[in-house]
């Protein structure tokens, strides 16, 4: 790790080292190169150089901005930049994070998403606040309301064929095995149920152009289908997305019983490998391209008119290589339909090649190695029966 000399060339530095002393440096330097502040103690990102002096955990930039908001609990400083007094230092040589992990985090339930460095910012947010300032995971024997088994409340969801976005009422039940919403807080009959086995859940900030937006997916027919969701609270739609983990969890323990907690963590809520817009044609490769907003939920390759359509147009199952599927780089030769972008992808499949183009040669590279990423992997039986499924779709 490079640390504070690399910065005596500029005048910043000089004046940050003018004000600490030879020893002060030395020994922050020491805690620094620790094994266990080697990654951000929030979100584990490589190289961290900021820390809070009152809480002695080692940052990255962005969780130590999100700290600056903790009033009164954490104090942040640069450890390349900022002047540490002796007492300051002793106090983050006595902590670290491999101590604050044990303290804060003690009881994180088994289901409860950890975010990562490349999360939106509520999730990381949330997590940072659960843990320092709501101390959520320190109590023993404190469950959060979410855990409970039951969670109902007001969320702001996207109507179907309107786009407009409207309150309504949602009840999740580990009981039922569900997550049920209604038109209106005093209906007695849900206008939609989803079983808790279909559901996904992600975060979806950009594309529901609120910070606070989670999309809600599940199959219904076998069909894919999409709800768009927001809170104007940050804590409220992050406990809603950790509730569903809980009760997708305590599905899967009964369900497999023989797993360990963290083989059916793996199996919980996942975001999308990719999305984007491509252009494609159709199965006679001779009409024209269309542009279409294209997702990759694992093997299914989903398209829709605009990102934020309840159904796709269409979906194509990406199986593995040991049974014929294959990406090419580019279009064959021939190919005799009309296309607006220059960087083509082929998917080649037991029963017919896809073709799409991209604008940019990166959105290529990235597409296709989310493609081959998936025809690496063995299929599981679960896989070979929506294979059969996509197989027999007219």
């Amino acid at each position: 790790k490079q640390l504070l000399p690399r910065l005596d060339s500029s005048k910043a530095a000089e004046k940050t080292m003018a004000g600490n002393t030879e020893s002060n440096v030395k020994a922050l330097q020491e805690v620094w190169r620790r094994e266990e502040n080697a990654l951000c103690a929030d979100c584990r990102k490589p190289d961290p150089d900021w820390a809070s002096c009152t809480l002695g955990v080692i940052l990255c930039f962005d969780c130590a901005m999100i700290h600056r908001n903790l009033a009164g609990i954490s104090k942040v400083k640069s450890i390349r930049m900022d002047c540490w007094e002796e007492g300051q230092i002793e106090f983050l040589a006595q902590h670290g994070n491999a101590k604050a992990k044990e303290k804060y985090e003690a009881l994180v339930p088994s289901y409860y998403y950890h975010p990562i460095s490349t999360d939106c910012l509520v999730l990381r947010e949330q997590w940072i606040r659960a843990k320092y300032e709501r101390k959520e995971f320190m109590k023993p024997g404190e469950k959060p309301l979410y855990f409970n088994g039951v969670k109902e409340g007001i969320l702001w969801k996207r109507g179907r064929d309107n786009g407009q976005y409207l309150p309504r009422r949602f009840l999740l039940s580990e009981r039922e095995g569900c997550l049920k919403y209604f038109i209106r807080q005093d209906a007695k009959e849900p206008k939609g149920a989803v079983k808790i086995d279909t559901i996904n859940a992600m975060f979806q900030p950009e594309k529901i152009g609120n910070p606070n937006g989670l999309q809600i997916t599940y199959l219904k027919d076998n069909k894919t289908r999409n709800i768009f969701l927001y809170h104007e609270d940050g804590k409220e739609i992050v406990d809603w997305f950790n509730a569903i983990r809980a009760v997708q969890f305590h599905y899967l323990k009964v369900a497999f019983p023989v797993s360990s907690d963290q083989e059916l963590r793996n199996r919980l809520t996942r975001n999308f490998l990719k999305e984007g817009y491509m252009e494609k044609t159709g199965p006679r490769q001779k009409e024209a391209f269309k542009k279409r907003w294209f997702t990759l939920d694992h093997r299914r390759l989903m398209y829709f008119k605009d990102p934020l359509d309840a159904f796709a147009k269409g979906e194509v199952f990406v199986g593995s290589k040991e049974h014929g599927y294959s990406i090419m780089k580019g279009l064959p030769a021939g190919t005799q339909g009309n296309f607006t972008w220059q960087y083509g992808i082929t998917i080649i499949t037991p029963d017919r090649d896809y073709l799409f183009t991209c604008e940019k040669e990166r959105d290529q590279q990235e597409w296709m190695a989310a493609f081959q990423h998936i025809i690496e992997q063995p299929m599981t039986p679960q896989e070979y029966a929506i294979e059969a499924y996509f197989k027999l779709k007219p």
